[in-house]
């Protein structure tokens, strides 16, 4: 898989370079750096905390417990 740096725009290739998508350590580092210095932020929450606490998030949960003895049965 080929790709660019996204720091150094560098072409780096996810068979060659143990860093990917970084073409090297030092570029990893410096993205790590810019997390940590709050250089990136996200811009806005992905849940509602408040939503979350009364239980009307919008996650999805699977019900585990349906035929849990027989999962490869035709109608599942």
């Amino acid at each position: 898989m080929k790709h660019k740096c996204p720091i150094c725009k560098a072409a780096t290739d996810s068979a060659l370079h143990t860093d990917f998508p970084f073409c090297s350590e030092r570029c990893r580092e410096r993205d790590l750096g810019n997390w940590a210095s709050e250089k990136y932020v996200v811009s806005e929450p992905v849940f509602n905390e408040d939503d979350i606490a009364a239980g009307q998030g919008n996650t999805i949960v699977p019900n585990l417990d349906n035929d849990l003895d027989n999962p490869n049965d035709g109608e599942h």
